[in-house]
């Protein structure tokens, strides 16, 4: 099962993190994931194959940024 993460995306993992947090947010993509504690703000690197391991749930971030290069500024 291949992982659908977003930078941004929010995992739960199976485990607890020694701070006692489960939610990471995602920080970089590539080979490695880059994570984040939403408790403590440590930040890891793990290998995708691990991460999908570990990942029980994904919670999608809740709305895009915004784009303001497609604003259309009002004026004269």
């Amino acid at each position: 099962m291949a992982l659908d993460l977003k930078v941004g995306d929010v995992v739960r993992m199976k485990k607890a993190h020694p701070c006692g947090n489960h939610l990471w947010l995602v920080t970089r993509l590539g080979a490695d994931i880059g994570i984040t504690c939403q408790q403590c703000h440590r930040r890891l690197m793990l290998a995708r194959s691990l991460m999908e391991r570990r990942v029980k749930e994904v919670i999608p971030r809740t709305r895009e940024p915004l784009d303001f290069g497609d604003a259309v500024t009002s004026g004269s």
